[in-house]
Formats: structure tokens, C-alpha cells, sequence
């Protein structure tokens, strides 16, 4: 695989996952808020149901291929596509130990009906998803500085005028 794929691979699979999360921070879960207990359950219960396979794939791809580029890169872009990856494992970490388990209770509650006090672990729900969200768009953020030409962490590539003629 050619380093220059290598590099896009993580930046684009971390930019969707990023932007998944996002939108579902700053979309879903506001809107989780405003609609009656049993609609946000239902929904709630569908909706993991479909992102399930979805996520998990995007989270993998991410941390895999931001992982290999740790390896393949030096100096400073290692440190950071390394960091990257690490923040994408914490994501999935977060979710696996902590959004997950509480799905199950929603899905739960969906069939039936909630218990008191569900208030507070939807709350701790959504603690969850801040913190995933967050670990996911400095992972983003991380690659789009390894990516940027002007704030290049690798040495700078002379331009093919400025190289001497190989004969």
C-alpha cells in the first residue's frame, strides 16, 4: 500500500467517524430530548440496532489504518497518527463499555416500559457519547495537522526543479 493511501484511508474512515458522532451529539441527541419518553426509546432502540455494524466497522477501519500509519511514518507523524489511533481504540472503548451496556437497558425499557430514575442513565448515556464523540473529533483533528502541507510534520520534499538530475 502506498504511503500516500495509507494516509488518506485513516483521515477519511476518522472524519466519518467523527462526523457520525457529531452529527449525533449536536442532532439526535437534542432532539432525543424534546420527543415523548417512548417515541425517544423506540427511535433510540432502532437507531442502534442500524449503527451497530455500521460504527463498529468505521471505528475499526479507522483505528487499524491509523495504527499501520504509526508504523510507517517517523518523527513527529508518527506521535500524532499514533495518538490518533489511540483516541479511535478509546472511542470504541467507550462505546463497547459504556454506551453499549446502556442500549441494552433502552432496548429493555423500549418492550416494557422505564423504570424510575431512567432520567439519569440516559443523562450518563449521553455522558458517554460527549466523551466518544470528543476522543473521535481529536483523533480527526490530529490526522488533518498530519495532512495539512503547511503544517507538514514530515521534512519538507524538495520540488522536482529543485532536485539534482539522477543520470
Amino acid at each position: 500500500m502506498s504511503l500516500r493511501l495509507l494516509r488518506a484511508v485513516p483521515l477519511f474512515a476518522t472524519g466519518l467517524l467523527a462526523g457520525a458522532f457529531g452529527y449525533g451529539a449536536a442532532n439526535l441527541v437534542p432532539t432525543f430530548r424534546t420527543v415523548p419518553i417512548a417515541m425517544r426509546l423506540d427511535f433510540h432502540t432502532a437507531l442502534m440496532a442500524m449503527n451497530g455494524i455500521t460504527m463498529q466497522g468505521t471505528m475499526a477501519v479507522s483505528a487499524v489504518s491509523c495504527l499501520a500509519l504509526a508504523v510507517a511514518e517517523r518523527g513527529r507523524a508518527r506521535v500524532l497518527a499514533g495518538a490518533a489511533g489511540l483516541l479511535v481504540v478509546a472511542s470504541f472503548l467507550i462505546t463497547r463499555f459504556g454506551n453499549v451496556p446502556i442500549n441494552a437497558r433502552i432496548k429493555q425499557w423500549a418492550a416494557t416500559e422505564p423504570p424510575e430514575g431512567y432520567a439519569q442513565v440516559l443523562r450518563r448515556w449521553e455522558l458517554f457519547n460527549d466523551a466518544r464523540t470528543l476522543t473521535a473529533a481529536v483523533a480527526f483533528v490530529l490526522l488533518v495537522l498530519l495532512a495539512l502541507p503547511a503544517m507538514s510534520v514530515r521534512a519538507p520534499v524538495a520540488p522536482p526543479e529543485a532536485r539534482p538530475a539522477v543520470r
